[in-house]
């Protein structure tokens, strides 16, 4: 009872927000829904599919119990504790699994094609998920090592030249790779695994001239990649291998030209054994706020869009303004001819 509740009751009024018209009482092992027939048919649903996830040894937090409500009101005979219920990884004790349906649909993707491309906003699991899907491969003996890359491009700041040998300078950008790998790996076996190779952690133009057979290979942070870069990574492909390619196409740094996410989903997109899974807000399980966040910035870029697009085509708003005007001169002609007429008669 303690893991469905949550913290505080946190789940249990996480219920309560998806069906504002029922109110749920917990008494000892008793929960009692009352309020309207329907919402508290749906919220018993609800409920039972949440025990249904404890009992599996699932950790529940407020994404599953949002993704849950959506599932059963998108589609009322399906059972959300069977579609979150694939646990990626164990370790440490925690069960790595996708929370959300984008991030179900994204690690199916995986697992069906050599080539993937997980593009969405900061928080819907992108990376994290792609690491475990490697360590799992790697675990199960399917490749026989994990190269993990990206480009290094700051994030709007300039940090000049590093001090330090080559792999003191590039490790800050590669830092984020290193702790996701900690999180899913022993840490006192990460090194040893780096040391033989099993595990590479590189910068993206160092893949350069290289073929890249029996491997798991995850480019992170894609949208900093030129179309050349994006072009030379995904011909790196060998034999026995699988790509996944990571990114946020609102988080461009590169600091001129396109993108070579933005330009490879035109290029490659209907080509089969390659797939595009593209994650939303809805998928973001970090704080709640980081989805509200996404969203609102994701509104202010659509109206920016639009006023630049006014601004840089005066034109087209010129073109209807000048019918605007045309149409309103003939009808104030009309209606001088019409005066002018009456007076004469």
């Amino acid at each position: 009872m303690v893991r469905l509740l949550g913290p505080q009751d946190r789940l249990l009024k996480t219920v309560e927000g998806q069906f504002p018209l029922v109110r749920v009482f917990v008494r000892g092992n008793e929960v009692t829904l009352e309020g309207d027939v329907e919402q508290v048919a749906a919220a018993r649903r609800l409920v039972e599919e949440l025990i249904s996830m404890v009992r599996n040894g699932q950790d529940l937090g407020s994404a599953e119990v949002e993704t849950s409500a959506r599932i059963l009101r998108n589609d009322p005979d399906s059972s959300p504790a069977e579609l979150l219920s694939q646990a990626i990884l164990t370790t440490k004790g925690k069960s790595i699994r996708p929370k959300t349906l984008g991030q179900k649909a994204y690690v199916d993707a995986i697992d069906q094609n050599t080539i993937v491309f997980g593009i969405g906003p900061a928080g819907t699991g992108k990376t994290y998920l792609a690491m475990a899907k490697a360590v799992q491969a790697l675990q199960r003996k399917e490749v026989s090592r994990i190269i993990l890359t990206r480009p290094a491009v700051e994030a709007g700041e300039r940090l000049g030249f590093l001090p330090g040998t080559l792999n003191d300078k590039i490790d800050p950008y590669l830092r984020p790779l290193y702790d996701a790998l900690n999180e899913m790996m022993d840490p006192e076996v990460v090194p040893k695994l780096l040391a033989t190779g099993t595990v590479e952690v590189a910068p993206l133009a160092y893949m350069r001239g290289r073929t890249l057979n029996d491997s798991f290979i995850i480019l992170d942070e894609a949208q900093n990649t030129s179309p050349e870069q994006m072009k030379m990574f995904l011909t790196r492909l060998g034999f026995g291998s699988k790509i996944v390619v990571t990114g946020d196409v609102t988080q461009i740094d590169l600091p001129a030209g396109a993108s070579g996410l933005q330009l490879v989903t035109q290029v490659l997109d209907e080509i089969d054994d390659i797939h595009f899974v593209r994650l939303t807000s809805d998928d973001v399980v970090r704080h709640s706020l980081v989805g509200r966040i996404v969203d609102a910035y994701t509104k202010y870029d659509a109206e920016r869009q639009v006023k630049r697009f006014e601004r840089d085509h005066p034109e087209s708003q010129d073109g209807s303004n000048r019918a605007e005007r045309r149409a309103a001169g003939n009808h104030g002609r009309r209606q001088n001819g019409s005066t002018w007429r009456g007076e004469r008669s």
